[in-house]
């Protein structure tokens, strides 16, 4: 057998054990739900897996369904765009200017000790409630970018500036060459959390605000007319649609740090030449 045959037959043994490893988790949890349903034996207080996923396959099938699963990823989307976009911007306004950045800084300190269950209430005061999710979950990406970003820059080579600035490179080519490779790791990472964070909290404001075609409008309607085995079931919708933007994210952000680090690196040694390619 060649080296590279076995390295590969390797890796397949290896994710086939991840994956035996999960479905024996997932199993054992499924097993231990329903010991427990049958014990407490009322469905009003905790259905059994096989009722929600009856309730669950049911609901797929329907228009309100898919209407409420747009709704609320269109949301996202929008809340997850916003707060990236702004702290991105911020965060360049606030390397660029001190004076600045001593101003928004207590706002950055009020926004990540303020709770989001606060958030959404003021919300509700001041916007309708199909803007509350958006606002909300922008509110929860904006800082953590913001953060990374503005480390992200402050930690850019300050000799490959000085080097930079000695051999009249323009802006564009310092901010290609140098400060996108350095932010790009922490502007990644940034993302990535984010998009948790962004994907809870839209959720939650939807429960407190119920705008038309929310999947948080659906929770709070389970809970009001005591519907457990839907309640149960929507909730494994945003389980499961959280693990899908997850990976789907987590893939895109991956080929974006490939394409990054192929393209432009920043170079190590201080090398003119490198710079100027």
């Amino acid at each position: 057998m060649r080296p590279g045959s076995a390295g590969a037959a390797k890796g397949r043994g290896r994710t086939a054990r991840r994956w035996a490893a999960g479905v024996g988790a997932a199993l054992f949890w499924l097993g231990l739900w329903a010991v427990a349903a049958a014990r407490v034996g009322q469905p009003l207080l905790l259905p059994d897996p096989a009722s929600v996923l009856a309730t669950f396959v049911r609901s797929v099938g329907t228009a309100p369904f898919w209407q409420a699963v747009g709704g609320s990823m269109l949301r996202a989307v929008a809340a997850f765009a916003a707060g990236v976009v702004l702290g991105a911007a911020l965060a360049a306004g606030t390397a660029a200017l001190p004076l600045l950045r001593a101003l928004l800084r207590p706002a950055l300190v009020v926004i990540r000790a303020t709770p989001v269950a606060s958030f959404i209430i003021l919300a509700l005061v001041w916007l309708n409630a199909g803007l509350v999710p958006v606002l909300t979950g922008a509110l929860m990406v904006l800082p953590i970018v913001w953060g990374n970003v503005s480390q992200g820059i402050e930690g850019t080579d300050p000799k490959l500036l000085e080097m930079a600035r000695a051999y009249g490179f323009s802006r564009g080519q310092v901010l290609r060459k140098l400060y996108v490779p350095s932010v790009l790791p922490a502007f990644l990472s940034a993302c990535v959390t984010g998009m948790g964070l962004c994907w809870k909290a839209t959720i939650a404001a939807e429960v407190l605000g119920r705008p038309r075609d929310a999947i948080g409008t659906y929770l709070h309607e389970s809970r009001i007319f005591l519907e457990t085995d839907a309640l149960f079931a929507w909730t494994l919708t945003v389980i499961l649609l959280s693990l899908a933007l997850e990976r789907a994210f987590a893939w895109g952000m991956r080929r974006l740090a490939a394409r990054g680090q192929g393209g432009d690196p920043a170079p190590k040694g201080g090398d003119a030449r490198a710079l100027r390619a």
